[in-house]
């Protein structure tokens, strides 16, 4: 609501000239009902905008004390009174009934008389101008007058709408550009997604951002989400023939006026939003997801212009997506290939040996059986002990490379590959965040926090590390039935007055199921604990914070 002075003597020329040095779209309306009284003489103004459906938006008033403010918000609701405003000319009322403004019969009347103007916006209406108590009521000349004026505000308004619609399309390609910027840098996909929903709720003016993506079994869940209750959605499942499903399955948008009000919605979180967008995530051709974008109660729609915009935008998010699938690729295909040479190796090189060893052992047994002298025998044995030694270093060696994969690549590294792998038994990318002594740990070498972490923790307890989270995430994949898992790995230093040896935790929380009845080695949470106790450290497994789920909890001594 906005009120001011109205500006006595005004004439039409004038209020029209003020009108036009305003671009936006608050700063039209408020200037209209700044000027208008000033026009005819009248107490007061305002004007009720109206959204697509003919109800009330936003309000605005000027001249009037607090008791009639109080009165003139009634209009924002009457009905009956917008019915009888014809959609092209000025209505007079000399005596205004309580009735007709939706007030009880014996409600006080503090508005004596009323002129009502339809404001139109290329053949629509897009608001009521009110102007109330005149004295001696108003004349014909009062209504030309403010229908001229109310025709000059339509123009200045769409004016508005336009300039407004151009710095949401250079903020909408601002952000778009960041985006690709961002992608090609090559980050990781969880962070890409949390900053376009960042961007997006930002340059949406909106309350909250969320992407939508499938999951196991192709159910849709509300993976990301930014802003207003964002922490309440995540992990929150669409219904199967619901609005988001819709716009995936069809690759169009859709705007809704209000999810308060809306008579078919099924997720109770989404009352407490008004407005809504949903965008689809778009790429060659098909949907990977759906953006969705929720405004706050009684905020302003969403329009044809915001709709267009962040679908664009939303394909250029779904890049991400399609980046981080063919990073994934890449992983499995990597694997692959270690696997196929793995067995070339057992095969090349411990099997060969193996069967050559073999062919001795039988040559030895037949000399035996012929008689031959012992010394020949134990050479030949000799031999046969040498090779299997030999055998068994090589099966070492690979059953080592095996467990330890790029187990010098910096410990950073490892784990976010880890948490890559986990993706195809998750059926989503869990949320990664390493820290030392509370700054990130970076992946590349020259990092200096990656290169501390590497230089506090020695490659037997790395290699624990990795398996811990290894094992903390199969667990929440094979077991939990969640639609969401965060890791975190937090490295103290050593040091300090009481010189304190350092310490790692690492913490798995998922929003699963939870724990099972009874824990066994199958969970391989029995492994976990084994892995703690080996290094003086303790293990836990309790439910999650928010009372979902699982949290496993590791914690260890440095040294």
């Amino acid at each position: 609501m906005v009120s001011g002075v109205a500006k006595p003597g005004t004439d039409l020329l004038s209020a029209v000239v003020s009108l036009s040095r305003r671009l936006d779209l608050a700063g039209v309306l408020t200037e209209l009902v700044q000027t208008a009284p000033g026009l005819t003489g009248c107490q007061a103004a305002a004007v009720n905008v109206l959204d697509g459906r003919g109800i009330d938006e936003r309000f605005y008033t000027s001249g009037a004390g607090p008791e009639l403010t109080t009165q003139l918000g009634q209009f924002r609701r009457a009905m009956a009174l917008m019915a009888r405003i014809p959609t092209h000319d000025p209505l007079v009322l000399d005596d205004l009934p309580a009735s007709l403004v939706g007030l009880p019969p014996d409600a006080e009347m503090l508005v004596d008389n009323l002129l009502a103007v339809p404001l139109r916006v290329r053949q629509t209406v897009f608001a009521h101008v009110y102007l109330v108590n005149k004295p001696g009521g108003f004349t014909s000349a009062d209504s030309g007058a403010v229908a001229t004026l109310a025709t000059a505000a339509g123009v200045m308004v769409e004016n508005a709408q336009l300039y407004q619609a151009s710095q949401r399309r250079e903020s909408w390609l601002a952000a778009g550009q960041g985006i690709t910027t961002m992608l090609l840098s090559g980050v990781e996909e969880e962070e890409a997604l949390t900053v376009i929903a960042t961007q997006a709720k930002e340059v949406a003016a909106a309350a909250t951002a969320a992407l939508i993506l499938p999951s196991v079994g192709n159910e849709l869940i509300i993976e990301i989400a930014e802003g207003k209750g964002a922490e309440l959605l995540v992990g929150t499942r669409m219904p199967e023939d619901g609005r988001a499903q819709t716009v995936l399955t069809e690759g169009i948008g859709m705007i809704v006026d209000s999810l308060a009000s809306a008579y078919t919605l099924r997720v109770t979180l989404l009352r407490e939003y008004g407005p809504a967008l949903y965008a689809p995530m778009r790429t060659s051709g098909s949907s990977v997801g759906v953006m969705l974008l929720l405004r706050e109660k009684g905020a302003a729609s969403f329009d044809q212009a915001d709709l267009t915009t962040a679908e664009s935008f939303a394909s250029q998010a779904a890049l991400a997506l399609v980046l981080a699938d063919a990073r994934h690729t890449a992983d499995l295909s990597a694997l692959v290939s270690e696997r196929e040479r793995i067995a070339r190796d057992l095969h090349d090189l411990a099997i060969q040996q193996l069967f050559a060893t073999g062919m001795r052992l039988e040559s030895a047994r037949q000399a035996a059986a012929a008689g031959v002298e012992p010394e020949g025998l134990v050479k030949t044995l000799t031999t046969a002990l040498d090779s299997i030694d030999s055998t068994v270093r090589e099966i070492r060696a690979i059953v080592s490379h095996l467990r330890n994969p790029g187990s010098d690549e910096p410990i950073a590294e490892r784990l976010r590959s880890e948490a890559s792998a986990a993706r195809a038994l998750l059926g989503f990318a869990p949320s990664l965040v390493l820290l030392i002594d509370g700054q990130a740990l970076g992946s590349t070498p020259d990092d200096p926090n990656s290169a501390a972490a590497d230089a506090l923790i020695p490659p037997p307890l790395a290699d624990d590390l990795v398996a811990v989270v290894r094992e903390g995430l199969s667990n929440a994949g094979r077991h939990a039935k969640a639609a969401s898992a965060t890791v975190t790995v937090c490295l103290v230093s050593p040091g300090g007055p009481d010189a304190h040896p350092g310490q790692i935790t690492v913490v798995v929380e998922d929003d699963g199921v939870g724990l099972p009845d009874g824990l066994d080695r199958e969970s391989g949470l029995s492994n976990l604990a084994d892995r703690a106790t080996a290094r003086r450290g303790v293990f836990s497994a309790t439910p999650g914070m928010s009372g979902r789920g699982t949290r496993l909890e590791w914690i260890v001594p440095l040294t």
